[in-house]
This record gives structure tokens, sequence and C-alpha cells, in this order.
């Protein structure tokens, strides 16, 4: 007998690039897919954003939630409505992994705060620090090194985590890098499937917003590096979900 298609990881399209950075460099999914790449997984794209329906979450591998340049603090109704998805797959316990926004609307999809991060931006390449107690059996974090660096641009995060979540990274500016809810639910505020192409190009984009918040454009250009570490959870999130459904 013919082997059963393999059920599809969904990338939920949140909102998109700068068109000059889409122009040369792709958007969101592409990014996200290039990393989900080296599976047997199929890869399906659904634009929530634009009101695309999400199919049920038994009906998926896992989700990929991207990042946006909309604010969860809006609670548009697309927004809101994706989230009560990921509530359903969450309990359902569908793999999901939520990027920067994804990550914040995980968060509050499950009872969490999410605000303006008090201190404004925080964008470029940084160092995030796993929590040695909380990573150890994690299916995505336990092999990471205790710091790897990570692509940021946020200036709203998650204040407060869901009640039963477990913070398994952050730093000193960003103490919510990244959680996990249940056995299979994951939020990264960083972005592994940033290069650093697409990091410099989003310095660039918002560079006179840095330099009236006090930052120094160039020299976050100059410290933007490839974070291979970060990279590789994207991967990772990937294979979990294939031999979940092959178990």
């Amino acid at each position: 007998m013919p082997s059963p298609t393999p059920l599809p990881i969904v990338i939920a399209r949140t909102g998109g690039t700068f068109p000059a950075l889409r122009e040369h460099l792709g958007d969101f999914e592409d990014w996200v897919q290039a990393g989900l790449a080296g599976t047997a997984a199929p890869v399906l794209t659904i634009d929530a954003a634009q009101g695309d329906g999400m199919p049920e979450p038994d009906a998926v591998a896992g989700v990929v939630v991207t990042g946006s340049h909309a604010m969860v603090t809006d609670r548009a109704p697309w927004s809101e409505a994706l989230g009560g998805w990921l509530a359903r797959a969450v309990a359902a316990q569908t793999p999901v992994l939520g990027i920067c926004y994804g990550h914040q609307l995980l968060a509050h999809a499950l009872g969490g705060e999410v605000e303006d991060h008090p201190e404004g931006w925080e964008i470029g390449t940084v160092e995030v620090r796993t929590a040695p107690d909380a990573t150890c059996g994690d299916a995505l974090f336990a092999a990471l090194p205790g710091a790897f660096g990570a692509q940021v641009v946020h200036r709203q995060s998650v204040r407060r985590l869901p009640a039963g979540a477990v913070r398994l990274a952050g730093n000193a500016f960003e103490p919510h890098q990244a959680f996990r809810v249940g056995p299979c639910a994951w939020g990264v505020q960083f972005h592994p499937e940033f290069a650093p192409d697409a990091m410099r190009g989003y310095i660039d984009m918002l560079a006179a917003d840095l330099r009236h918040t006090s930052h120094d454009p160039e020299a976050l250009r100059g410290h933007v590096c490839a974070t291979p570490v970060a990279a590789a959870l994207l991967g990772r999130f990937a294979r979990f979900c294939l031999d979940r459904r092959t178990a």
C-alpha cells in the first residue's frame, strides 16, 4: 500500500515585510519555508491576516505563526480569530511555533499579557541566554548552548506569560525571549528566519525612528552577524512535527 500523504506544516502569515525588502529578499513566509526545508514535510501558507481560514488543528502536522508589522494590542478581528485557533491547537497538542508577533499572539491567546516594552525598540543581533533548568528536557531548546546570537526587532513584548508557561530563554532587555506551553507549543520573540541581510534591511528601514530613540543605526548594522543556532530552531521544529506524526 502507498504511504499516506504527510500532513502539512502550515505557515500562518500575519503580515508582510517592507516592499523594498520583499523585492530583493522575499517575504516572511519565504524565509520561514527556507528554514523548514530539508525535511519531508509539505508546507502550506495561509494568509491569516487576510482572513483566510485555518484548517482544523488535527489536520496539520504543526503551525508556524509569522512576525508582522501589526500589533497584537490592536486586537484586529483576524488576529483575535487566529488567537482562538491557537488556543484550540494547544489544547489539541498540535505543535505550534510562534515567531515575534506569533509569540506574542500565542501568549495573548492563552491568557498572558502583551504591551509596549517600556524601553522601546530591541533590534539587531543580540545575545539570548537559555534557562538551563527549563530547557534540559525541551524538544527544541535542550541541545542549545547557554548563550547564542539571535536577530530581533520589536517594541512590544510579552510582559506576563500565560499560566503554566515555562520560560525558556531571555536577556537583560527581554526576559521572555522564548517560552513553552504544554509539550509542544513554543513562542520565540527573536527571528530564527532572519538572515543577516534581512536584519540589516530592517535596521536601514527603521533608521529614522531609531535615531529619534537614541539608537545608532550604523553601530547596530555593524554588529549584525549570522545566527545559526537560532536559525536551526525551524528545522528542529519541522522534524519534531514529523516525528510526532510517525511515532
